[in-house]
């Protein structure tokens, strides 16, 4: 009984692969927290991601310069616009997007920190297995900017910055970003309650009223998570 235990685990053992970088489920939805390390900071937002249509959904709210705000992003990125969004007030701002769309992804050129649990090993569904990812993002923000949902910005303002990236072993699902800047420090991202899939779809289309909306001054990474 031992050798066959033992011929198992080896069997096992061989036939595990490491962790290679992976892309993220092309339709995600759920919720993030967002904050910097000079504590300027914090928000928390409601996010819809659709890499088919290169879309983004951001509805935020939180604390810049300990001034609360709110704020309703949708990125269009095939057309090159963002539309900031008011419900409350029927208005409607459109901006040109001056960033590339890239997929939620561990860059190709990502090195492997390590696997952990998060949770417990102890018992079936107690945890989860998490890879954690390191490197360094581009010099010219023109190259591959894999990441979550505001690498392609960092970017290209902030060029050269470390970054870890954690996402589950299984399905590449984002749980974690942080990027290192010398504005802020390190900005870190964590999301929870993530969903395959966006159940209203409408919701990545421009409201109504927003059709009459004048162009305004490009986005940047400042008014993207308003901190402007």
């Amino acid at each position: 009984m031992r050798v066959i235990i033992v011929l198992l685990t080896f069997l096992a053992a061989c036939g595990a692969k490491n962790p290679e970088p992976c892309t993220s489920p092309a339709l995600l939805s759920g919720q993030l927290t967002l904050s910097t390390q000079n504590e300027q900071l914090w928000a928390f937002a409601r996010y819809m991601y659709d890499a088919l249509g290169q879309r983004i959904r951001l509805q935020e709210m939180g604390f810049y310069q300990n001034k609360s705000f709110t704020y309703d992003a949708l990125l269009l990125y095939r057309e090159g616009v963002m539309y900031e969004i008011n419900q409350q007030d029927v208005t409607c701002k459109k901006r040109a997007l001056r960033a590339d769309f890239h997929p939620m992804a561990v860059p190709r050129n990502a090195s492997l920190m390590g696997q952990a649990v998060l949770g417990s090993s102890s018992g079936p569904g107690q945890g989860v297995l998490v890879d954690t990812w390191t490197g360094q993002l581009p010099d010219n923000g023109k190259e591959a900017c894999e990441g979550n949902l505001q690498s392609s910005l960092i970017c290209q303002f902030y060029p050269a910055a470390r970054y870890l990236i954690t996402v589950t072993e299984f399905g590449c699902i984002p749980i974690s970003t942080s990027y290192k800047t010398k504005p802020f420090g390190w900005i870190v991202t964590s999301f929870f309650n993530n969903v395959i899939g966006i159940s209203d779809p409408n919701q990545l289309n421009p409201p109504a009223f927003c059709q009459d909306a004048l162009h305004e001054e490009p986005v940047d990474f400042f008014s993207l998570f308003h901190m402007k």
